[in-house]
């Protein structure tokens, strides 16, 4: 299984390349510390899902 880069998702997600994305409860252990420290996080939110994964979606104005 490769990691993902989920600090490059996150700026991809805030710069209007991908929609959004997901994370599922195995990544979230790996995924939770990166989205803490990321500096725009107010401006993400997620979704959660039946199972435990979560959609993650800019904000919108």
């Amino acid at each position: 299984m490769t990691e993902r880069d989920y600090q490059q998702e996150l700026e991809d997600l805030r710069s209007g390349k991908i929609n959004q994305f997901d994370v599922t409860p195995e990544e979230f252990q790996l995924f939770q510390p990166v989205f803490h420290a990321y500096q725009y996080r107010t401006q993400i939110e997620a979704e959660a899902h039946r199972g435990g994964t979560l959609t993650y979606r800019l904000k919108k104005r």
